[in-house]
């Protein structure tokens, strides 16, 4: 029952993440590093990776490559969250990012990377 619930959990906010992408464009682009390339296209991209891969978990036969694709995509948001730490305090999009907040944000990767793993099916 745990398991199930934290499943639902994920998939609703993973489709509601990547679709807060294209409702509120501007403060994904703003935390994107000035390194990377085309942050709009970026954004975009980010938004429908994470519709998709957590469209992917509803069906048990997409659900370990979509918890794969997402951990794969949290790793690549790394940088982005190193960069937070770094910049920090930062105001994006009408929000203060503390020092505390950025440390947080970065520390939640691994702990949702993890997550995400728990829920991966290994063949018996």
């Amino acid at each position: 029952m745990l398991k199930k619930a934290s499943l639902i959990i994920l998939i609703v906010a993973y489709v509601a993440a990547g679709v807060n992408h294209f409702i509120n464009p501007d403060f994904y682009i703003d935390i994107i590093p000035d390194y990377l390339p085309q942050p709009q296209a970026l954004n975009y991209i980010a938004g429908v990776c994470e519709v998709v891969f957590g469209l992917m978990l509803i069906f048990k036969q997409s659900r370990n490559l979509g918890l794969t694709l997402l951990i794969i995509m949290l790793a690549a948001f790394l940088p982005v969250h190193i960069a937070m730490v770094q910049q920090a305090p930062m105001r994006v999009n009408g929000t203060t990012i503390t020092l505390l907040t950025a440390w947080l944000r970065l520390f939640l990767q691994p702990l949702l990377m993890l997550w995400l793993a728990w829920h991966l099916e290994t063949k018996k």
